[in-house]
């Protein structure tokens, strides 16, 4: 009996010591195929940056810079992974040109918004006033894109440069030029980098100031004639025999704060220049409804566009805005945003600075 205990008992602390070693290779072939995982994973991510890279023409000056921009490029194709996971979006992410760079980055380089606090006691804006004030419902379309009505150029790029102020007010001034002519003409944002001497060219400037200089200088020149450089360290070319002034404007309105009825009327009747808040969620913006998540509504920074507004199948209202970060971005440059949101100061503050020119 007890030759037969020992037994057992061998036998019993066999099996543990087996099992023992079960558990341990288990344990390491776990951890083999986690790091396995990983680094094929590591692996696709450096394909997918290599790829990207060539994609947008994008070099570095050495493998530190690399290795930074790298991990750069990882910490937001996680944010788009992770963002794109969630149901009820009405948007989806990508990842773009602007992959390689921190928000911080982005909001240097690619916005330059600056906000009016209040209006200067030398402004030719009629900020008292707003000429669509008496429109109704029944005065203006259900929806409208002023691209079909030839009012808008094609989308252009401010490059790194924080000058999307002058792309706005441009933009804003090639429309209403257009509704009121029949004639449509890119005009020149450098231009304005150059001689729009109380703003600071790429280092942002305000959508007001903008079309005061235009309207003090007796209107803008063309694209052609002063073409873009990206740049805010040029002479002003304005009162040479280069430059031709294309069109004029006599004044400007501010749409009334905090609400989306005024901005309808307005855009009812032509593009105007808004304000936004420029986050990592737009700065990555692919396509769909943008309803601006991360968003706080106060940090009103970069400067796009309307050029429309409609409904989708699905109904939802929406803003269509002319950007000016180039074709490749968003919906072939242009962004979709929520239109008729509770909150008072609409998407990403959509309905606290909004412009436009008068002829």
């Amino acid at each position: 009996m007890l030759k037969h205990l020992i037994n057992i008992y061998n036998f019993i602390h066999y099996m543990m010591r087996f099992a023992t070693v079960v558990f341990i290779i288990l344990g390491v072939w776990a951890n083999s195929q986690a790091i396995l995982s990983r680094t094929l994973h590591e692996n696709g991510l450096i394909d997918m940056h290599e790829q990207w890279m060539a994609q947008y023409g994008r070099t570095y000056a050495d493998d530190i810079e690399k290795n930074i921009r790298f991990e750069i490029f990882k910490n937001n194709v996680n944010y788009v992974e992770n963002f794109n996971k969630e149901a009820n979006r009405t948007y989806i992410v990508g990842i773009n040109k602007f992959a390689d760079l921190t928000n911080e980055e982005f909001l240097s380089y690619f916005t330059g918004l600056k906000m009016a606090v209040v209006p200067s006691s030398s402004s030719s804006g009629e900020y008292n006033s707003f000429k669509y004030e008496n429109l109704t419902v029944d005065d203006v379309p259900s929806s409208i894109d002023w691209r079909n009505k030839g009012a808008v150029t094609d989308v252009k790029n401010q490059r790194k440069c924080g000058s999307c102020w002058a792309f706005s007010s441009v933009a804003a001034v090639e429309g209403i030029t257009q509704i009121t002519t029949g004639y449509l003409v890119s005009l020149s944002e450098q231009q304005l980098v150059d001689c729009s001497s109380e703003n600071n060219g790429c280092n942002g400037g305000f959508l007001e100031k903008a079309f005061e200089y235009i309207i003090k200088n007796q209107g803008l020149t063309t694209e052609t004639s002063y073409p873009y450089e990206d740049r805010d360290d040029l002479a002003c070319e304005v009162g040479t025999n280069a430059v031709e002034f294309a069109t004029q404007i006599t004044g400007y309105e501010r749409v009334p704060l905090y609400s989306e009825e005024a901005l309808l009327k307005a855009v009812a009747m032509q593009p105007v220049s808004v304000g936004i808040e420029a986050t990592e969620s737009l700065k990555l913006y692919s396509s769909g409804i943008f309803t601006g998540d991360d968003c706080s509504g106060n940090d009103v920074s970069h400067a796009v566009t309307f050029v429309g507004y409609g409904t989708t199948e699905d109904g939802n209202n929406y803003w269509l805005a002319k950007n000016s970060w180039g074709e490749n971005w968003g919906e072939n440059g242009y962004v979709r945003i929520m239109r008729d949101v509770e909150s008072f100061e609409g998407v990403c503050g959509i309905a606290t600075a909004a412009a436009y020119p008068i002829v």
